[in-house]
Protein backbone atom coordinates (compact mmCIF):
# COMPACT_ATOMS: atom_id res chain seq x y z
CA UNK A 1 0.00 0.00 0.00
CA UNK A 2 1.95 3.04 -1.50
CA UNK A 3 -0.57 5.08 -1.89
CA UNK A 4 1.39 8.70 -1.32
CA UNK A 5 3.47 7.58 -4.18
CA UNK A 6 1.08 6.36 -6.68
CA UNK A 7 1.64 9.03 -9.46
CA UNK A 8 5.10 7.75 -9.49
CA UNK A 9 4.07 3.75 -10.00
CA UNK A 10 1.90 5.02 -12.37
CA UNK A 11 3.54 7.62 -14.10
CA UNK A 12 7.28 6.94 -13.29
CA UNK A 13 8.96 6.27 -17.13
CA UNK A 14 6.37 8.83 -18.69
CA UNK A 15 7.08 10.73 -21.55
CA UNK A 16 8.60 13.46 -19.77
CA UNK A 17 11.71 11.17 -18.76
CA UNK A 18 12.86 12.27 -22.23
CA UNK A 19 13.22 16.19 -21.57
CA UNK A 20 14.19 16.49 -17.75
CA UNK A 21 15.59 12.63 -16.11
CA UNK A 22 18.17 12.04 -18.82
CA UNK A 23 20.34 15.47 -19.46
CA UNK A 24 23.04 13.35 -19.43
CA UNK A 25 21.65 10.09 -20.69
CA UNK A 26 22.35 8.85 -24.48
CA UNK A 27 18.63 8.76 -26.77
CA UNK A 28 17.58 5.25 -26.75
CA UNK A 29 18.86 3.93 -29.85
CA UNK A 30 16.43 1.10 -30.90
CA UNK A 31 18.28 -2.00 -30.05
CA UNK A 32 16.75 -4.62 -28.09
CA UNK A 33 19.26 -5.47 -25.24
CA UNK A 34 16.12 -6.40 -22.42
CA UNK A 35 16.17 -10.58 -22.53
CA UNK A 36 12.53 -12.44 -21.47
CA UNK A 37 14.05 -14.88 -19.21
CA UNK A 38 11.95 -18.21 -19.05
CA UNK A 39 12.74 -21.92 -17.80
CA UNK A 40 14.68 -22.43 -21.02
CA UNK A 41 16.95 -19.65 -21.39
CA UNK A 42 17.16 -18.00 -18.02
CA UNK A 43 20.28 -20.22 -16.97
CA UNK A 44 22.16 -19.47 -20.04
CA UNK A 45 21.43 -16.07 -20.52
CA UNK A 46 22.64 -15.36 -16.80
CA UNK A 47 25.79 -17.32 -17.07
CA UNK A 48 26.58 -14.67 -19.81
CA UNK A 49 26.52 -12.35 -17.27
CA UNK A 50 29.03 -10.87 -14.37
CA UNK A 51 25.64 -9.07 -12.94
CA UNK A 52 22.08 -9.17 -13.63
CA UNK A 53 19.51 -7.02 -13.11
CA UNK A 54 16.01 -8.11 -13.16
CA UNK A 55 12.51 -7.00 -13.19
CA UNK A 56 9.77 -9.25 -11.84
CA UNK A 57 6.62 -7.95 -12.88
CA UNK A 58 3.04 -8.25 -12.42
CA UNK A 59 1.22 -9.59 -15.63
CA UNK A 60 -0.65 -7.02 -17.11
CA UNK A 61 -4.18 -6.85 -17.88
CA UNK A 62 -4.99 -5.16 -21.03
CA UNK A 63 -5.22 -1.73 -19.94
CA UNK A 64 -1.99 -1.95 -18.09
CA UNK A 65 0.33 -2.75 -21.76
CA UNK A 66 1.00 0.59 -22.22
CA UNK A 67 2.90 1.10 -18.39
CA UNK A 68 4.95 -2.04 -19.04
CA UNK A 69 6.15 -0.63 -22.24
CA UNK A 70 7.17 2.19 -20.66
CA UNK A 71 9.05 0.41 -18.09
CA UNK A 72 10.45 -2.03 -20.52
CA UNK A 73 11.64 1.09 -22.52
CA UNK A 74 13.50 2.55 -19.11
CA UNK A 75 15.00 -0.80 -18.83
CA UNK A 76 16.17 -0.46 -22.97
CA UNK A 77 18.00 2.60 -21.84
CA UNK A 78 19.23 1.41 -18.51
CA UNK A 79 20.61 -2.07 -20.79
CA UNK A 80 22.72 0.71 -23.47
CA UNK A 81 23.77 2.53 -20.74
CA UNK A 82 25.19 -0.91 -19.02
CA UNK A 83 26.19 -2.01 -22.38
CA UNK A 84 29.60 0.59 -22.07
CA UNK A 85 29.95 -0.38 -18.72
CA UNK A 86 33.88 -2.03 -19.58
CA UNK A 87 34.55 -3.57 -16.04
CA UNK A 88 31.46 -5.81 -15.92
CA UNK A 89 28.91 -7.19 -18.26
CA UNK A 90 25.63 -6.39 -16.94
CA UNK A 91 22.55 -8.10 -18.06
CA UNK A 92 18.90 -6.95 -17.80
CA UNK A 93 15.99 -9.39 -17.95
CA UNK A 94 12.39 -9.74 -17.27
CA UNK A 95 10.22 -12.63 -15.15
CA UNK A 96 6.50 -12.62 -16.01
CA UNK A 97 4.96 -13.51 -12.91
CA UNK A 98 2.40 -15.10 -14.18
CA UNK A 99 3.88 -17.39 -17.02
CA UNK A 100 7.32 -17.91 -15.79
CA UNK A 101 6.93 -17.86 -11.69
CA UNK A 102 8.32 -21.09 -11.42
CA UNK A 103 11.83 -19.33 -13.00
CA UNK A 104 11.15 -16.57 -9.92
CA UNK A 105 10.94 -19.03 -7.25
CA UNK A 106 14.15 -21.37 -8.59
CA UNK A 107 16.06 -17.58 -8.18
CA UNK A 108 14.34 -16.89 -4.44
CA UNK A 109 12.22 -14.05 -5.72
CA UNK A 110 8.96 -13.58 -3.87
CA UNK A 111 8.38 -10.14 -4.84
CA UNK A 112 6.73 -9.04 -7.99
CA UNK A 113 6.76 -5.75 -9.22
CA UNK A 114 10.24 -5.40 -8.04
CA UNK A 115 13.77 -5.13 -9.49
CA UNK A 116 16.53 -7.68 -8.09
CA UNK A 117 20.13 -7.32 -8.91
CA UNK A 118 22.18 -10.78 -8.96
CA UNK A 119 25.89 -10.34 -8.27
CA UNK A 120 28.29 -12.61 -7.02
CA UNK A 121 26.31 -15.00 -5.04
CA UNK A 122 23.82 -12.38 -3.81
CA UNK A 123 20.68 -10.53 -4.54
CA UNK A 124 20.00 -7.17 -3.49
CA UNK A 125 16.47 -5.71 -3.91
CA UNK A 126 16.07 -2.22 -5.51
CA UNK A 127 13.79 -0.06 -3.38
CA UNK A 128 13.67 3.38 -5.62
CA UNK A 129 11.60 4.55 -8.58
CA UNK A 130 11.80 3.03 -11.56
CA UNK A 131 13.78 5.45 -13.80
CA UNK A 132 16.80 5.17 -15.70
CA UNK A 133 19.28 7.53 -13.69
CA UNK A 134 18.39 6.58 -10.07
CA UNK A 135 18.64 2.98 -11.44
CA UNK A 136 22.03 3.49 -12.75
CA UNK A 137 23.47 4.89 -9.99
CA UNK A 138 22.20 2.89 -7.56
CA UNK A 139 23.70 -0.35 -9.61
CA UNK A 140 26.95 1.49 -9.59
CA UNK A 141 26.73 1.70 -6.24
CA UNK A 142 26.73 -2.01 -6.02
CA UNK A 143 29.41 -2.52 -7.78
CA UNK A 144 31.92 -0.43 -5.54
CA UNK A 145 33.40 -2.16 -2.79
CA UNK A 146 31.27 -2.66 0.21
CA UNK A 147 34.03 -0.46 1.94
CA UNK A 148 35.71 2.54 1.65
CA UNK A 149 38.68 2.84 2.91
CA UNK A 150 39.86 6.36 4.36
CA UNK A 151 43.16 7.47 3.95
CA UNK A 152 44.23 11.00 4.16
CA UNK A 153 41.83 14.56 4.83
CA UNK A 154 40.30 14.87 1.72
CA UNK A 155 38.81 11.41 1.57
CA UNK A 156 38.02 12.17 5.54
CA UNK A 157 36.14 15.48 4.34
CA UNK A 158 34.26 13.29 1.93
CA UNK A 159 33.54 11.22 4.26
CA UNK A 160 32.12 14.00 6.68
CA UNK A 161 30.04 15.08 4.40
CA UNK A 162 27.80 12.30 3.99
CA UNK A 163 25.10 12.85 6.25
CA UNK A 164 22.12 11.90 4.35
CA UNK A 165 22.57 7.68 5.08
CA UNK A 166 23.45 5.68 7.94
CA UNK A 167 27.41 5.40 8.17
CA UNK A 168 29.93 3.10 9.89
CA UNK A 169 33.70 3.48 10.00
CA UNK A 170 36.17 1.55 11.78
CA UNK A 171 39.86 1.49 12.51
CA UNK A 172 42.05 -1.24 12.07
CA UNK A 173 45.30 -2.57 11.85
CA UNK A 174 45.42 -3.46 8.15
CA UNK A 175 43.47 -5.38 5.06
CA UNK A 176 45.03 -8.47 6.46
CA UNK A 177 43.26 -7.79 10.11
CA UNK A 178 40.75 -10.53 11.50
CA UNK A 179 38.72 -7.71 12.84
CA UNK A 180 38.66 -5.68 9.32
CA UNK A 181 37.65 -9.18 7.47
CA UNK A 182 34.10 -9.45 10.07
CA UNK A 183 33.98 -5.74 9.13
CA UNK A 184 34.21 -6.27 5.69
CA UNK A 185 31.63 -8.98 5.74
CA UNK A 186 29.07 -7.57 7.71
CA UNK A 187 29.33 -4.65 5.05
CA UNK A 188 28.34 -6.80 2.52
CA UNK A 189 25.05 -8.12 4.30
CA UNK A 190 24.13 -4.42 3.92
CA UNK A 191 25.59 -3.35 0.95
CA UNK A 192 25.08 -0.92 -1.04
CA UNK A 193 21.90 0.50 1.61
CA UNK A 194 24.60 1.33 4.31
CA UNK A 195 28.13 3.05 3.74
CA UNK A 196 30.76 1.19 5.37
CA UNK A 197 34.24 3.25 5.76
CA UNK A 198 37.35 1.57 7.02
CA UNK A 199 40.92 3.50 8.45
CA UNK A 200 44.03 2.01 8.80
CA UNK A 201 45.42 5.49 9.14
CA UNK A 202 46.63 6.16 12.61
CA UNK A 203 46.58 9.94 12.10
CA UNK A 204 42.81 9.93 10.27
CA UNK A 205 41.95 7.44 13.16
CA UNK A 206 43.03 10.47 15.90
CA UNK A 207 40.66 12.43 13.84
CA UNK A 208 37.65 10.55 13.61
CA UNK A 209 38.55 9.84 17.54
CA UNK A 210 38.74 5.79 17.07
CA UNK A 211 41.01 3.15 19.20
CA UNK A 212 42.11 0.78 17.17
CA UNK A 213 39.70 -2.02 16.35
CA UNK A 214 36.83 -0.20 17.02
CA UNK A 215 33.33 1.12 14.70
CA UNK A 216 31.29 3.80 15.28
CA UNK A 217 27.83 3.94 14.15
CA UNK A 218 26.54 7.37 12.44
CA UNK A 219 22.78 8.03 12.33
CA UNK A 220 21.45 10.34 9.66
CA UNK A 221 21.64 14.00 9.98
CA UNK A 222 23.31 13.30 13.67
CA UNK A 223 27.17 14.71 14.15
CA UNK A 224 28.15 12.39 17.07
CA UNK A 225 28.42 9.08 16.42
CA UNK A 226 27.24 5.90 18.79
CA UNK A 227 30.57 3.86 19.51
CA UNK A 228 29.50 0.21 19.29
CA UNK A 229 30.10 -1.33 22.61
CA UNK A 230 32.28 -4.29 22.73
CA UNK A 231 35.18 -3.92 20.43
CA UNK A 232 36.73 -6.26 18.84
CA UNK A 233 33.38 -7.54 17.34
CA UNK A 234 32.41 -10.55 14.96
CA UNK A 235 30.39 -10.23 11.58
CA UNK A 236 27.36 -11.24 13.76
CA UNK A 237 27.70 -8.67 16.64
CA UNK A 238 27.92 -5.96 14.29
CA UNK A 239 24.88 -7.37 12.49
CA UNK A 240 23.29 -7.11 15.06
CA UNK A 241 24.09 -3.81 16.00
CA UNK A 242 23.12 -2.59 12.42
CA UNK A 243 19.69 -4.50 12.46
CA UNK A 244 18.69 -2.84 16.33
CA UNK A 245 19.66 0.53 15.39
CA UNK A 246 18.72 0.55 11.13
CA UNK A 247 15.53 2.94 11.41
CA UNK A 248 16.85 6.37 11.70
CA UNK A 249 15.05 9.13 13.67
CA UNK A 250 15.06 11.05 10.69
CA UNK A 251 15.47 9.91 7.41
CA UNK A 252 15.58 11.49 3.74
CA UNK A 253 13.07 10.12 1.14
CA UNK A 254 14.70 10.02 -1.93
CA UNK A 255 14.22 7.99 -5.52
CA UNK A 256 16.44 5.52 -5.04
CA UNK A 257 14.98 4.23 -1.59
CA UNK A 258 11.61 6.00 -1.46
CA UNK A 259 9.49 2.28 -1.28
CA UNK A 260 11.95 0.97 1.18
CA UNK A 261 11.40 3.51 3.34
CA UNK A 262 8.06 4.09 2.90
CA UNK A 263 7.28 0.56 3.64
CA UNK A 264 9.21 0.45 7.23
CA UNK A 265 6.41 2.74 9.28
CA UNK A 266 5.55 2.87 13.29
CA UNK A 267 2.51 1.84 14.26
CA UNK A 268 1.40 1.93 10.12
CA UNK A 269 2.09 6.13 10.42
CA UNK A 270 4.42 8.14 8.98
CA UNK A 271 5.34 12.12 10.46
CA UNK A 272 6.41 13.49 6.87
CA UNK A 273 8.39 16.97 6.57
CA UNK A 274 8.80 18.33 3.36
CA UNK A 275 11.21 21.14 3.07
CA UNK A 276 13.48 22.76 0.47
CA UNK A 277 16.62 22.54 1.43
CA UNK A 278 17.84 25.37 -1.10
CA UNK A 279 15.68 28.11 0.63
CA UNK A 280 16.09 29.68 3.37
CA UNK A 281 12.92 29.20 5.08
CA UNK A 282 13.49 25.54 4.53
CA UNK A 283 16.93 25.40 5.46
CA UNK A 284 15.68 26.87 8.77
CA UNK A 285 12.81 24.10 9.69
CA UNK A 286 15.65 21.33 8.67
CA UNK A 287 17.75 22.57 11.29
CA UNK A 288 15.32 22.21 13.67
CA UNK A 289 14.37 19.05 12.43
CA UNK A 290 17.79 17.48 12.77
CA UNK A 291 18.02 19.25 16.39
CA UNK A 292 14.90 17.20 17.30
CA UNK A 293 16.62 13.97 15.64
CA UNK A 294 19.35 14.51 18.23
CA UNK A 295 17.39 15.11 21.06
CA UNK A 296 14.95 12.10 20.70
CA UNK A 297 18.20 10.07 18.82
CA UNK A 298 16.94 6.96 21.47
CA UNK A 299 13.37 7.05 21.16
CA UNK A 300 12.02 4.25 18.73
CA UNK A 301 8.94 4.95 18.18
CA UNK A 302 9.80 8.79 16.77
CA UNK A 303 10.29 8.10 12.97
CA UNK A 304 10.67 11.53 10.53
CA UNK A 305 10.84 11.28 6.27
CA UNK A 306 11.99 14.55 5.16
CA UNK A 307 10.86 15.08 1.63
CA UNK A 308 12.75 17.63 -0.49
CA UNK A 309 10.39 18.77 -3.32
CA UNK A 310 13.07 19.69 -5.30
CA UNK A 311 13.52 15.78 -5.44
CA UNK A 312 10.17 14.82 -6.59
CA UNK A 313 9.51 17.56 -9.22
CA UNK A 314 6.57 15.28 -11.14
CA UNK A 315 4.53 14.43 -7.60
CA UNK A 316 4.23 17.86 -6.15
CA UNK A 317 0.60 18.51 -7.56
CA UNK A 318 -0.19 15.86 -6.15
CA UNK A 319 0.82 16.06 -2.98
CA UNK A 320 -0.61 19.84 -3.00
CA UNK A 321 -3.76 18.54 -3.30
CA UNK A 322 -4.19 15.58 -1.47
CA UNK A 323 -2.79 17.31 1.88
CA UNK A 324 -4.27 20.34 0.74
CA UNK A 325 -0.94 22.35 1.30
CA UNK A 326 1.06 24.80 -0.13
CA UNK A 327 4.77 23.45 -1.00
CA UNK A 328 6.49 27.03 -1.20
CA UNK A 329 6.46 26.56 2.42
CA UNK A 330 7.78 24.10 4.73
CA UNK A 331 5.06 21.81 5.87
CA UNK A 332 4.85 18.67 8.45
CA UNK A 333 1.85 16.57 9.58
CA UNK A 334 1.42 12.63 10.20
CA UNK A 335 -0.26 10.48 7.68
CA UNK A 336 -1.71 6.69 7.45
CA UNK A 337 1.35 5.09 5.49
CA UNK A 338 -1.45 2.57 3.40
CA UNK A 339 -4.18 5.05 2.96
CA UNK A 340 -2.89 8.55 2.59
CA UNK A 341 -6.18 9.86 2.31
CA UNK A 342 -6.71 9.51 6.32
CA UNK A 343 -4.53 12.65 7.02
CA UNK A 344 -4.23 12.64 10.82
CA UNK A 345 -2.62 16.74 10.81
CA UNK A 346 -1.11 18.63 8.72
CA UNK A 347 0.21 22.04 9.85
Amino acid sequence: GLALFWVTRIGRGSSHFHQTIFLDFPEYDGKDRVHDLNAKNYKSVMRKYDVMVVYYHDHPASNRLALLCEHVCVLQLVAQVLDEFEDEDIGVGLIDAKHDKAVAKKLGLDESDSIFIFIDDEVIEYDGELAADTLVEFIYDVLEDPVEIIDNNRELKGFENIEEDIKLVGYFKSHKSEHFEAFADAAEEFHPHIKFFATFNAKVARELELKLNEVDFYEPFIEDPVVIPGKPYSEKELVKFIEANDRPTLRKLQPHNMYEIWEDDIDGEHIIAFAEESDPDGYEFLEILKKVAEDNTDNPDLSIVWIDPDDFPLLLPHWEKTFDIDLDHPQIGVVEADDVSSILVFR
